[in-house]
């Protein structure tokens, strides 16, 4: 059968689905942790470096890729290096966005519980003890935690189901102005705490003397998941962009919508930590078990709490789609299946392995690989392995392979002045600063350095 190529309506609709996509849990639940565990302000500049750095230019690659072919990963693979073995790759990021929604999703049924627990008024008179036994209680209870995970998985493809401009596009204008709307309602909320400015000091005076390369791969990490490179989501959302739009303007705004939004998450979670005597480096559980307990201190706690969780599960749902639509995008391109048999398919699969990886925390608690349950695997694998290798992988074909002229021409469709100066930056980036900094971070991963 034969599927008409789908297409964002608007150059707004196109940028909101892509900040969607960047937008997410790493932002507003990983950023923070992150930051508190590796110092505060060292780390925090050191991730800008790495989003100018390494994020643009990668997302820049995968933007060449999607909009220079308008085709799934495959397709443009095949198309910019006929006869090669590059379109082999494909397989790579495929796995990697299924492996990634795996995990995430369990995440996001965390966040629809504790929303659900929030506006019943379950998480109000608890003391911080009781809040890690909440969280404790509800993990170990497979049937709350798998059924959390399929709930979300369900609205999430039900999105997908209205397709790129009525479900994606549609989605993204709405619920990307909310999201920065109660994180801006929210950072006026913590700047009016007792300690305010211990938190903010945290936050933002730099001191190396304790931060170690450890956190600087942290720090790349961490850039890769926030602005989700390396699986494909931006080559598939860049393939329904407009052909006169200027890549690298539009990748600015990408990049700083989603540094900006980190940033807020961090102006609203380090006064309150400080504010209210809880560690910034808490880590996973800051948001599960310290902010709960934070928020029951806080006059009008329980709205707060409730507004916190609206945040967290509209960040999920804007990422979520856009790892779903790379498989999606996949089935219907190569394999001439409807938007509803791809749905279908591509769900089930992902949902088989959400509903394992909710399970890792209870029933299948015992089963361990390399020291790690089911779902910390999978999250070390998508954020260690898969991202990193379609960086290298992505920023090394469109730097070194990829026709030149195409490249250059693609880059400077639609750019201003400025724009156009950057591009020889943005190429020596692609070719050389990227992948050597990449491979050097995996290497130190799997433990070789």
């Amino acid at each position: 059968m034969t599927n008409k190529r789908a297409g964002f309506a608007t150059r707004m609709g196109a940028i909101a689905a892509s900040v969607g996509s960047a937008v997410g849990l790493g932002n507003i639940w990983r950023f923070p942790y992150e930051a508190g565990q590796n110092g505060g302000g060292a780390f925090i500049l050191v991730y800008i470096l790495c989003v100018l750095a390494l994020g643009i230019p990668v997302m820049l690659s995968e933007f060449v890729i999607g909009r220079s072919t308008h085709k799934s990963m495959l397709g443009a693979l095949r198309q910019l290096n006929p006869g090669g073995k590059a379109r082999w790759f494909t397989a790579v990021c495929i796995i990697g966005s299924v492996v990634t929604l795996s995990f995430y999703s369990v995440v996001c049924g965390w966040v629809c519980e504790y929303l659900y627990l929030a506006l019943s008024g379950q998480l109000s008179g608890h003391t911080a003890e009781q809040y890690g036994e909440i969280f404790s209680s509800f993990t170990a209870s497979p049937w709350r935690c798998v059924g959390w995970t399929v709930l979300f998985l369900i609205v999430n493809y039900a999105v997908m189901l209205r397709g790129v401009q009525r479900g994606i596009e549609r989605l993204s204008r709405v619920l990307m102005p909310l999201l920065f709307v109660l994180l801006v309602v929210f950072c006026i909320n913590s700047l009016l705490m007792p300690k305010c400015r211990e938190g903010l000091a945290f936050m933002f005076s730099v001191d190396f003397s304790h931060f170690t390369f450890r956190g600087a791969v942290d720090a790349l990490g961490q850039a890769f998941m926030s602005l989700s490179l390396g699986i494909a989501c931006l080559i598939t959302y860049s393939s329904y962009f407009n052909d006169n739009t200027s890549l690298i303007h539009d990748a600015g705004v990408i990049a700083l919508l989603d540094t900006l939004v980190a940033l807020l998450a961090g102006v609203v979670i380090f006064p309150a930590v400080f504010s209210y005597g809880f560690q910034p480096e808490a880590g996973p559980k800051l948001v599960f078990e310290v902010l709960p307990a934070i928020f029951q201190q806080m006059p009008g706690g329980a709205v707060w709490c409730v507004l916190f969780f609206v945040l967290l599960l509209f960040a999920s749902l804007t990422s979520t789609i856009s790892l779903s639509e790379i498989s999606l995008t996949h089935l219907i391109e190569e394999h001439s299946m409807s938007r509803r048999g791809a749905t279908l398919c591509s769900g089930t699969v992902v949902t088989v392995l959400a509903v394992v990886c909710a399970l890792s925390f209870n029933v299948l608690g015992d089963v361990k690989a390399f020291g790690m349950n089911i779902f910390d695997l999978l999250n070390y694998a998508s954020s260690n392995f898969f991202m990193l290798l379609g960086g290298i992988f992505t920023a090394v074909f469109v730097g070194w392979f990829a026709n030149r002229a195409l490249v250059r021409e693609q880059l400077t469709i639609g750019a201003s002045p400025l724009a156009r100066a950057l591009v020889p930056c943005v190429l020596f980036c692609m070719r050389y600063v990227a992948p050597v900094a990449i491979v050097l971070i995996f290497l130190h991963y799997v433990g070789l350095i």
